[in-house]
């Protein structure tokens, strides 16, 4: 893997991808809402309410999925040092941290007229908030030492051990009684939800699986970029305190004015 550690690898390999990711994420959220607003049927007991599950629904998926990431991520830079896997974690928690509250908001937004009240301290929503309280504090976290090494490594091992809470979030509603409603999609006995909604549902997923590769890869370019700079002006810095101190070499415009005399 370390051969693909390398800025220009993987600038050359991520740029032919970005303009497929751009269309698959257009074309796949484009046709998810049509199915969900128009194509899809009404539920014959929540009414059009049932239409925020196709938000809410690839929302969960997103923030569990990018948790999983951000965790390997972190694994994989402080096991085997690897250098883009440290920034590849660093750009996945605010994609995750946004995809988490996206889910809590429509989440609540769906529960008010189901359950009668914007929020309950369910299982499966409480270890949800948990879960967008993980991605802050390892944001804040990596961002609060002088030494980016040192954030580094304390996210990761932050990633780590709040990786155990993505398997409560997902069977959370399986080992307690919980408000929420339990499993639907990813079942041992295969699916409960109709078919005219699964396709919707699938979509909607798909899209915004493409969404979270293409945020990636940009923020991953633009931290290479902003890295790059900072060690060019560390280096441009570097020079010029080496120039000023060393006072028998003669200075850039001596040089120049004597290459200029001959």
């Amino acid at each position: 893997m370390h051969r693909f550690a390398k800025p220009s690898v993987f600038l050359k390999l991520t740029d032919p991808l970005l303009p497929w990711l751009y269309g698959a994420t257009a074309i796949l959220i484009a046709a998810g809402l049509y199915f969900a607003l128009f194509a899809s049927p009404v539920d014959y007991q929540q009414g059009d309410t049932v239409r925020i599950m196709y938000l809410h629904v690839p929302a969960a998926w997103m923030g569990l999925f990018c948790y999983v990431g951000m965790a390997v991520c972190g694994a994989m830079s402080l096991i085997w040092k690897h250098p883009l896997a440290d920034i590849c974690a660093r750009a996945t928690a605010p994609i995750g941290a946004t995809f988490t509250a996206l889910c809590l908001i429509t989440g609540s937004l769906w529960g008010e007229p189901m359950w009668g009240t914007w929020w309950v301290w369910d299982a499966r929503l409480t270890s949800m908030l948990i879960l967008l309280f993980l991605y802050l504090g390892y944001i804040a976290l990596v961002n609060a030492f002088d030494d980016p090494e040192r954030g580094s490594k304390a996210g990761s091992a932050l990633a780590l051990v709040g990786a155990v809470n993505v398997p409560i979030v997902k069977f959370s509603v399986d080992w307690w009684n919980t408000l929420h409603q339990p499993a639907s999609i990813v079942r041992m006995d295969g699916p409960t939800v109709d078919p005219s909604m699964q396709l919707p549902l699938a979509l909607m997923i798909l899209g915004f699986t493409c969404y979270y590769f293409v945020m990636l890869i940009l923020r991953v370019r633009l931290e290479l970029n902003e890295r790059r700079i900072r060690a060019l002006q560390l280096s441009g810095m570097f020079d010029e305190r080496s120039a000023g101190q060393n006072t028998d070499t003669p200075s850039y415009d001596a040089g120049h004015n004597a290459e200029a005399s001959q």
